[in-house]
Formats: C-alpha cells, sequence, structure tokens
C-alpha cells in the first residue's frame, strides 16, 4: 500500500492543515482531555461549531447533511491533522461517530431534521448506552426492558461505562422489548432524552482520578414509539448497520494515532536524553524498540486503511476487516506503548510524564466497541462461514 499523498489529497491536508494553525494551538500532551467544567465543555462546542460552518465537521457525511461529501481517506488526513492540534473533540466523538449516523440510516425524516444538524453544530451532545453489568461486550445479553404501554414503552432497567452521559442530551439506547425470542431478536433500539423524568446519571470516579464513565439508571422512563430507530425487535441490525462496524474502524484509527505520538515521544526522549555521556538514542536497544514500534505501526495502519475503504465501498469483508483492525491496532498500541515507556525508563513512571498518560489511554481501548476476545469470535465466525461478520 502506498501511504503517500494524492496531489488531491496532499492539496487538502494542506487546506486542513491551514485552517487548524489558524484555529488552535500545537499540542503537547497525548490527547485533548475535554474534561468536565463548563468552560470546557463550551470549548468543545464552540470548536465543534467552527468546524461545522467551515465544512470540516464530518468529511464523509452528504453536504445535505452539513458534511463535505468527502472520502474517507480525506477522513483520514483530517484525523492526523487534527490530532496534532489542542483540540477538543471529546465530547463529541460518540455522538457524530455512533449516534448521529444510526439517526441518518434509520431515523424518520422528522428525527433527521430535529436532531442532525444540532448535534453537527455542536448545540447538543449524545452518548451511547448499550453495555450493562452483566453485558457489556455480548450486547445481546443486555437485561434493561422496555414493556408497551399504549402509544408508549417505559423502561427499566441499568447502563454503565456510558461515556459522557454527565453532560449528553440525548442518547441512543438498546433495550429489550421481547424475552420470549433468541436474545439477538429481541431488542430494540430508542432515542432517549438524558434530561428527563426517570433517567438518573452516576459518574464513576476513576483510579486514575478521571470521571469520564458513568453508571445510568431507568426508572420507569416513558419513551414514545415514535423515538423507536428501525423496527421492533431488529435493534442489534439497527447498530451493526449505523455505527458498530465503523466505530470499530474508528477506534483501530485512534488507536494508530495515539501510538503514533507515543512513538514520537520516545523518538524525542531517546534524542535529548543522555546516561553515561552518550544519548540514549545511540544504545542499540533503544533503536531497536524504536524501529520495531515503526515497523509495527506501520503494519496496523495498512490493515484499518484497508477496511476503512471496505466500508466506504460496502464490500462483504468490510465487518471482519473492522473488527481486525480495532484487534490488530490495540494489540500494536499495547506493545508500542509498552516500549516507549521502557525507553522513558524511571522518568516515564512520574505521573505527570506525558507517555505515563498514553500508557494507560492505551489499555483502555482494548475494551472499546466489543473486547478483543469478542472480536476474534466475529472474525473466525466470517472465516468459517465465508459471510462478514459483526
Amino acid at each position: 500500500m502506498d501511504f503517500n499523498d494524492t496531489p488531491e489529497e496532499a492539496a487538502f491536508r494542506a487546506e486542513a492543515r491551514a485552517f487548524l494553525e489558524k484555529h488552535l494551538e500545537l499540542k503537547s500532551g497525548a490527547r485533548p482531555r475535554p474534561g468536565s467544567g463548563a468552560t470546557a465543555l463550551q470549548r468543545a462546542k464552540d470548536w465543534q461549531k467552527t468546524k461545522a460552518e467551515n465544512k470540516f465537521a464530518q468529511i464523509t457525511w452528504p453536504k445535505e447533511w452539513g458534511g463535505r461529501g468527502g472520502t474517507s481517506m480525506q477522513a483520514v488526513i483530517w484525523g492526523q491533522e487534527e490530532s496534532k492540534f489542542d483540540a477538543p473533540t471529546g465530547p463529541f466523538a460518540i455522538g457524530l461517530g455512533m449516534c448521529i449516523p444510526t439517526v441518518i440510516a434509520f431515523g424518520s425524516d422528522e428525527h433527521k431534521s430535529r436532531y442532525v444538524e444540532k448535534a453537527l453544530m455542536g448545540e447538543e451532545i449524545w452518548c451511547q448506552l448499550f453495555s450493562e453489568p452483566s453485558a457489556g461486550s455480548d450486547v445481546a445479553g443486555l437485561k434493561t426492558r422496555a414493556v408497551k404501554d399504549g402509544d408508549d414503552w417505559v423502561i427499566n432497567g441499568q447502563k454503565v461505562w456510558t461515556s459522557g452521559a454527565h453532560y449528553s442530551d440525548y442518547g441512543i439506547l438498546l433495550v429489550r422489548t421481547d424475552p420470549k425470542v433468541p436474545k439477538h431478536k429481541g431488542l430494540t433500539m430508542f432515542i432517549v432524552n438524558m434530561k428527563q423524568a426517570g433517567v438518573e446519571v452516576r459518574p464513576i470516579h476513576q483510579a486514575s482520578g478521571g470521571r469520564e464513565f458513568n453508571e445510568v439508571y431507568f426508572t420507569d422512563v416513558r419513551i414514545p414509539a415514535s423515538a423507536r430507530l428501525g423496527e421492533e425487535g431488529q435493534g442489534l441490525e439497527v447498530a451493526l448497520g449505523g455505527f458498530l462496524l465503523p466505530s470499530r474502524v474508528s477506534v483501530a484509527m485512534s488507536a494508530v494515532g495515539l501510538a503514533e505520538r507515543a512513538n514520537e515521544l520516545a523518538v524525542e526522549y531517546a534524542n535529548t536524553r543522555e546516561t553515561f555521556g552518550k544519548k540514549l538514542s545511540s544504545r542499540q536497544a533503544i533503536t531497536f524498540y524504536l524501529a520495531e514500534n515503526y515497523a509495527d505501526i506501520a503494519a496496523a495502519r495498512a490493515l484499518v486503511f484497508e477496511a476503512a475503504r471496505a466500508y466506504e465501498e460496502g464490500r462483504p469483508d468490510a465487518g471482519a476487516l473492522s473488527s481486525a483492525s480495532k484487534m490488530v491496532a490495540v494489540d500494536m498500541l499495547a506493545r508500542v506503548t509498552d516500549k516507549a515507556l521502557q525507553v522513558h525508563g524511571g522518568q516515564g513512571y512520574w505521573k505527570r510524564n506525558t507517555i505515563e498518560r498514553v500508557y494507560r489511554d492505551a489499555r483502555a481501548q482494548r475494551f472499546e466497541e466489543g473486547t478483543n476476545e469478542i472480536q476474534k469470535l466475529v472474525v473466525g465466525r466470517a472465516v468459517v462461514t465465508g459471510r462478514a461478520g459483526f
């Protein structure tokens, strides 16, 4: 695979870079952290609006939905360039990467008219309500129930590890509507107002000091039937068609970007740190680590790019490739950050050191959008059956 930009891609990269340099500062940390304060959240909303007004918010979205109508490679280029700047993108990653594409694919015209533009412009934030205490990677094992009551559905149950629920306005909610059929068949997806009565959000205080995740409890929450996305009992199919495949590619792309950042930090440290009168970069063991990282990243990047193209082209192997790219990329990230941390030695374990944060962040990606164990099952099923997996 040729990683060099085509003339068109080079022109787009230059345009994106000029736009970013005009509005943001180059970052020194691993990746921006939106925090939970009102000031940080408003900064993220302002940046989202600026991107949307200049057609950089969602590169591949059709123009009629406020996107650029661009290619997946342009989206990759934008992601590469934006990751170099202090861009507060966190609050919108899930909504625009997962939730709103599902609304566009399966929502009614009323849904699209009501929600898409506001989300794209940064006026409303969305979260994804899937994981439960007894159903993490196995989404089909969820137990939160929805019972029909006239024209409404009444929701009771609990979700967990819901990123951004504490500042979200809306969410896409996957619940069990028919407990009598096979577990993959009895699920339905709804749009839920996160501010309505009966929805309780409890932040989870992490050992790292962060508070990015939440428990969400539903107690007799009434949702109108008009809030349903897709057909009743087709919730898993909606999730697959709406975002699970592209979101796994997105996680893989994020892993590659984070690995590149980790290796850059290791190279920078090795070129400046001296021990016994010699720079670390002059030591064979260190150069081996850095070279192995470079090769590891390049191999994972090639697979991720292929998965992105498969999804864009609608190929039948897109499902298996999305799972394979996610699995390979996050495993690569763990190896790269481990070696990068070792290059830093004892300095790397200093809590304020950027590389220590990158190392910790890398471990979390192994669980996002389905653990690697689940991805192996998906890929294996695709190999055995000859069909695309999920």
